[in-house]
């Protein structure tokens, strides 16, 4: 059955006044009372309500425009779901948003509201609440131009579940899936592990149940060993169960093992299984959470777990667009996510201002000829000698002409070798090249862009315009403020909708000073 349309109260009741009167900070909650009726306006309730079967049986489901402003108010504050329910019994800036003022009982319960999260995760309706803040942002200010001047940037996300190295990472599938077969005989973990003769995993620590000294290598291989020798033994017994009893989360843990196994241990020239030096590209860093992975945000800065994308409306201060990524993917790869959130709010790219990590993105590398890129340019180095900058490129004829003025054709994505006989007889052979067989240029085939970049950066207008990407920063350092630095939730989807509704957090703020400034400018 789908929901009625919620119909709260417009105007403020005389108690509704002295709550708000009373709040001197947390002005989010005052603003959503306010204006809960056009953010949530008819239409969109309708829209939300296509999360819910259409049928007339069951009891009419809640009001997703409540559940939503919940969800919303648990992004704010930080709240869990059992928070945000105890929240609407106990705290009345909770209520005077929900309508639901000295209620003895919350007007849902936390399944509801997690049932609510996980369809609108699955329905991709939580970018929609991102949309309505901005559409209700241009009804408000009037602007409604369709020339996106926007900056995206990221940030690091820190994984919520736990990095484990090699060995407990198989100690950890190996228990797990001892535990789901214990769960399905209705015995105790420690019963289960010693019937199949891998009691290492029935204790709290892997390690302490190994008891050997890890500061000898030796040692070390042969815990590696004891513990791979453990798996094969749970392998063997689950093949020898009935296929009828087979769990599926058994042979996910199997196989999760055998993944850890194929990536961190190898096996050397003298038969000795060990630890593999280096890291996998793709390295499983967590047993939980399997999108987790190594990250560096710089040469210097590590992270483990995800990175998160901010798109920023540099005209207005909106958030546009959000994004998730592991933490080893370039940030180039959030963008066409991003290109299709762009595409539902009908708006033109004309503007993009990034840093060099974005530069192979789609946005960029499929630009149209609207769209202008704003980025600092790679340094061209070359010692004292001539940069690849003092050869000039005619794009037109594919040619390139050397200082010496020596005219040269080149291919995109190709090398030009000038030829050895005319650079040692040139008079800037010194400053220009001290191989024997002439100066060579590489021509990248973003060659144009990098030149158009490094061109506008040596203008003050330029240099004005670079700087206008800190505004992003700004952005992204207020979804941490209230995201925080570590995942809520496992998984990157989940991540997705968590920095979604924090971003339309930032969003309401942004709502607030327009219709504060739109207040004012009315008054005089």
């Amino acid at each position: 059955m789908r929901p009625q349309i919620w119909q709260p109260p417009i105007e403020l009741s005389a108690l509704e006044q002295s709550i708000v009167k009373r709040i001197k900070r947390a002005k989010l909650f005052t603003f959503l009372r306010q204006y809960r009726d056009q953010l949530f306006d008819e239409e969109f309730q309708a829209e939300l309500g296509k999360l819910y079967a259409d049928s007339a049986k069951g009891h009419p489901p809640v009001a997703p425009a409540q559940l939503a402003l919940a969800t919303i108010l648990q992004a704010y504050t930080g709240a869990s779901d059992a928070e945000a329910i105890e929240a609407l019994i106990m705290d009345r800036r909770w209520q005077l948003v929900l309508d639901c003022i000295d209620c003895e009982n919350a007007p849902f319960s936390q399944a509801t509201l997690v049932r609510f999260r996980t369809a609108l995760i699955i329905q991709g309706l939580d970018r929609r609440l991102i949309e309505r803040k901005i559409e209700l942002a241009e009804q408000t200010k009037g602007f409604g131009s369709r020339q996106l001047r926007a900056a995206l940037d990221s940030s690091p996300l820190w994984g919520a579940s736990k990095v484990e190295d090699t060995y407990n990472l198989l100690g950890h599938a190996l228990k797990k899936a001892i535990g789901v077969i214990a769960n399905q005989q209705g015995r105790g973990l420690a019963e289960v592990a010693n019937d199949i003769k891998v009691d290492i995993v029935a204790g709290s620590s892997l390690k302490a149940a190994l008891d050997l000294n890890w500061d000898d290598p030796d040692q070390k291989n042969l815990a590696l060993k004891i513990v791979l020798d453990a798996i094969d033994r749970l392998e063997t017994f689950v093949q020898a169960q009935p296929e009828n009893t087979e769990h599926p989360q058994v042979r996910l843990a199997l196989e999760t093992a055998r993944l850890i196994e194929a990536q961190d241990v190898e096996v050397d020239a003298h038969g000795e299984i060990k630890l593999r030096t280096g890291v996998a590209k793709e390295r499983r860093i967590a047993i939980v959470d399997e999108e987790m992975r190594h990250g560096r945000k710089s040469k210097t800065q590590l992270f483990d777990g995800y990175k998160r994308h901010v798109l920023r409306d540099l005209d207005n201060g909106l958030v546009r667009a959000v994004g998730v990524t592991r933490a080893n993917i370039p940030e180039a790869s959030v963008t066409d996510a991003i290109a299709i959130d762009l595409k539902f709010q009908k708006v033109n790219l004309v503007e993009l201002h990034i840093d060099r990590a974005y530069l192979s993105s789609s946005l960029v590398q499929n630009r149209t000829q609207e769209l202008t890129v704003y980025c600092k340019a790679w340094q061209v180095r070359n010692g004292k000698r001539f940069t690849k900058t003092a050869f000039t490129l005619d794009w037109d004829n594919q040619t390139i002409c050397c200082p010496n003025q020596v005219t040269l054709p080149f291919a995109v994505g190709g090398k030009v070798q000038f030829p050895k006989h005319i650079c040692a007889s040139c008079p800037f052979r010194e400053r220009c090249t001290t191989s024997k067989t002439g100066r060579s240029v590489s021509i990248h085939p973003d060659e144009p862009l990098f030149r158009e970049l490094q061109q506008r950066q040596l203008t003050p207008a330029g240099r004005t315009k670079l700087r206008e990407r800190v505004a992003v920063e700004h952005s992204l350092s207020h979804i941490g403020r209230w995201q925080g630095d570590q995942a809520r939730y496992v998984g990157s989807r989940k991540n997705l909708f968590d920095l979604r509704r924090t971003a339309v957090v930032h969003n309401l703020h942004v709502l607030a000073k327009i219709v504060t400034n739109t207040t004012e400018q009315s008054a005089t």
